[in-house]
C-alpha cells in the first residue's frame, strides 16, 4: 500500500526501537514473588504487558495495586539502563527519518522518568521533540492524550500526516484514536501477528523489523 509521505513519527519504545522484555518480565517476578503471586512466563510478559500500570495493576492487585506498582518500579530500576539494547536498526531508523527532516517524538506507556532516562543512556534525546511516558499526559495509551502532548508545540496536529509507528494492538489503536496512521514494526521477540490483538486496529502497513521500515523511508 503506498502512503503519502509523513510530516512527522511518532514512535513507541518499549520492543518497538529497543528490547525490554527480559528487564519487564525480571522486574516482574520478582515484584509477583513480593505480592504472592504466581510468576509469568516469556510468553505470558509479552501476551499481557501493554497498558501502563495505572491502568492494569489495579485490575491485578485490586486494592495493593500501588504497593505492587512501588515495587515493580523499585525492581525495574536496579535493571533498566544496565540491560538497555537498543533493537537492530533503531538508530538507523531514527537518523533515516531526521535526516528527511521529519519530526520525531516517542509516546510510551513506561513510566516517563525512566523512559527518558533510557533514551538520555543511548544519546536518542537529540532525535526526539517530544518524549511522553506514562503518567505525563492526563491519560495513557491507547487514549490519544499523549500523542496529542506529544505533537503539540511542532506545529503538526494529530492526523494522516503522522505515522505512529508501534509493535502491539494497543499502539494501534492509539494510533487510531489519535486519527494517525498505524505502523506495525515487530521486533525479533515478537513472534507472529495476532489476528484477535490487531481486530479492532489494524496497521496500515506492517514492517518485519526497524531496518525495512529505515528502507522505505529512504526510498
Amino acid at each position: 500500500m503506498i502512503l503519502d509521505r509523513p510530516a512527522a513519527f511518532v514512535f513507541d519504545w518499549d520492543n518497538t526501537l529497543v528490547d525490554s522484555w527480559g528487564t519487564i518480565q525480571a522486574a516482574l517476578n520478582t515484584m509477583f514473588a513480593q505480592m504472592g503471586h504466581p510468576p509469568w512466563t516469556m510468553a505470558e510478559t509479552q501476551l499481557k504487558v501493554r497498558k501502563s500500570l495505572r491502568d492494569s495493576f489495579p485490575a491485578l492487585f485490586g486494592d495493593r495495586w500501588q504497593e505492587a506498582q512501588k515495587l515493580y518500579l523499585d525492581a525495574f530500576e536496579a535493571l533498566h539502563i544496565e540491560r538497555l539494547a537498543p533493537l537492530p536498526g533503531a538508530e538507523a531508523l531514527l537518523q533515516a527519518i531526521a535526516a528527511e527532516g521529519h519530526y520525531l517524538a516517542l509516546v510510551s506507556n513506561k513510566t516517563g522518568r525512566f523512559l527518558r532516562r533510557e533514551v538520555a543512556a543511548l544519546a536518542w534525546d537529540r532525535y526526539f521533540g517530544k518524549v511522553i511516558g506514562a503518567g505525563d499526559a492526563a491519560r495513557d495509551k491507547p487514549d490519544r492524550a499523549p500523542v496529542d502532548m506529544a505533537l503539540d508545540g511542532s506545529g503538526i496536529e494529530a492526523g494522516p500526516r503522522v505515522w505512529f509507528v508501534g509493535d502491539t494492538g494497543i499502539d494501534m489503536a492509539c494510533a487510531r484514536n489519535a486519527g494517525c496512521v498505524p505502523i506495525l514494526v515487530h521486533g525479533p521477540e515478537d513472534g507472529l501477528l495476532r489476528d484477535e490483538e490487531f481486530a479492532d486496529a489494524k496497521p496500515v502497513r506492517h514492517f518485519r523489523d526497524c531496518m525495512a521500515l529505515a528502507r522505505e523511508i529512504s526510498h
